[in-house]
């Protein structure tokens, strides 16, 4: 069985249609990486003073999935965007070329002729720095069939390790898309050693089938994203391949058992950067307004759950629902501001290798503030005890002791997600481990047990990661 790569393509399409902050750029990549996809795709180089940085801390922040990032056609784009990939655990220099002849006139301003010589030109060009590159063409399904065979030769003997065909309309059917991505790859008269790669349009909801149905033709690298973004959805390819690949006589690394979880975490990410629309329940007046309680059942939290836009696990529901319990035990209701701060808190989060067991922080305005903290890590039972500058010190302290290890704390912001006497605290946590950051989030009644919350938070995913390796 031969093996199909997939290279995720939200970080490139991102930038066009949702405003992710340099922060939530590389969240997304670190998410993305622990589905151990082949390799993430980066936009390229517009800004040379912010776009090489990003590249660098992604570069960095990946540590399964090579980092593929498009350059222009000239000398200069290709130094540019090496530099910054250079520290990449693999890295992929990609020469994107429109070839339709509508294309090619009005993006590049180009005859056939000399664009190719352009193309050629610049993968000469990064060949003088690795050998990991790859050829998109753009439109390549409405290309002129002649040319295009011409300029994939041409890329073929200049050096390229891999083809991408992009089907840009979007229109065709499944067995159509595979009797046109056979057609240009038999054209070819040398292509061994050469990775054949797909790029479905998804206009008309068949960009997965029509991807999984070019594995017949000897395609072998999948282009996909973790959120849709009209092309095909890497959960949806992954489950094909999984139920078909022996008959296909293929198969995938993606960790299967973590993509509901992670991609979960990828999209309620990318929603609320989309700031897509939320349904309010007919119920309540304004999502300020209380409209849950204790007595409220499981199903009416689970619905308007799914109405802030929202899809858990059965074990995400279940724990959100318990999280629910405890707030409305201590205040007659909650708003969906604060419901859906719950859910940021408590679900899709990594799993708990650390949990909370007891707390008690004491103070006065004559003795330091003292914080006595039991956790659990796994089956053993830790304590520790510590004073400190303030109650909020004192547990962080406390926590070290009792987890037996340091971290830095970059960052710490405590807030009141509500108002009033009952209002539901949020606290956020960033600690640095190896120069990583990694954030935790956590809410409750009580600022410091939100605080610790979101202390242990974080910790877990420095746990989850150093046990992931």
């Amino acid at each position: 069985m031969e093996k199909i790569t997939i290279s995720d393509k939200t970080l490139k399409q991102a930038g066009k249609q949702m405003p992710l902050t340099f922060r939530e750029k590389i969240e997304l990549a670190r998410m993305i990486d622990l589905l151990k996809v082949d390799a993430i795709e980066l936009p390229p180089i517009e800004n040379q003073k912010v776009d090489p940085l990003l590249i660098k801390s992604i570069s960095a922040a990946a540590r399964h999935a090579e980092i593929a990032v498009p350059v222009k056609l000239n000398g200069e784009s290709v130094e540019i965007t090496w530099n910054a990939l250079r520290d990449a655990v693999s890295a992929r220099l990609q020469v994107v070329v429109p070839v339709s002849s509508v294309q090619m006139e009005y993006l590049f301003h180009m005859k056939p002729k000399a664009l190719k010589e352009k193309v050629i030109e610049t993968v000469l060009a990064c060949r003088k720095y690795t050998d990991r590159v790859e050829l998109i063409a753009e439109d390549a399904t409405r290309s002129d069939g002649p040319f295009l065979t011409e300029l994939l030769t041409a890329a073929v003997e200049a050096g390229v390790a891999m083809i991408t065909l992009q089907e840009a309309a979007g229109t065709s059917l499944p067995e159509e898309m595979r009797t046109e991505i056979g057609r240009i790859i038999s054209s070819l008269p040398d292509r061994k050693g050469v990775v054949f790669g797909v790029d479905c349009s998804n206009a008309l909801s068949l960009a997965d089938a029509c991807a999984v149905e070019t594995v017949h033709c000897g395609v072998r690298e999948i282009k996909a994203a973790s959120f849709p973004l009209q092309c095909a959805n890497l959960a949806n390819v992954v489950r094909i391949l999984s139920l078909k690949g022996e008959k296909l006589g293929v198969y995938c690394t993606i960790r299967q058992e973590e993509i509901r979880r992670i991609t979960s975490r990828i999209e309620s990410l990318c929603r609320t950067q989309l700031s897509m629309p939320i349904a309010i329940p007919q119920e309540s007046a304004a999502a300020n307004e209380a409209v849950l309680s204790y007595h409220d059942s499981k199903d009416s939290v689970l619905r308007a759950i799914e109405q802030l836009g929202y899809f858990l696990s059965e074990d995400d529901q279940d724990n959100i629902y318990q999280a629910f319990l405890k707030i409305t035990e201590k205040k007659e209701s909650i708003t969906l501001k604060e419901l859906e701060a719950l859910v940021a808190a408590e679900a899709m989060q990594v799993p708990a290798a650390y949990q909370i067991v007891h707390f008690i922080v004491n103070t006065s305005n004559d003795i330091g503030a003292m914080a006595h903290v039991r956790i659990q890590y796994h089956d053993h039972s830790l304590e520790g005890v510590s004073t400190g500058d303030g109650v909020i010190d004192a547990a962080f302290l406390a926590l070290e002791k009792a987890a037996g290890r340091h971290f830095e704390l970059d960052e710490f912001q405590i807030q009141a997600i509500t108002e009033g006497k009952e209002a539901v605290g949020e606290a956020m946590v960033k600690l640095r481990s190896q120069g990583k950051l990694y954030p935790g989030r956590g809410i409750s009644t009580d600022i410091v047990g939100a605080s610790i919350v979101a202390y242990i938070n974080a910790l877990n995913r420095i746990v989850y990661e150093e046990e992931d390796e």
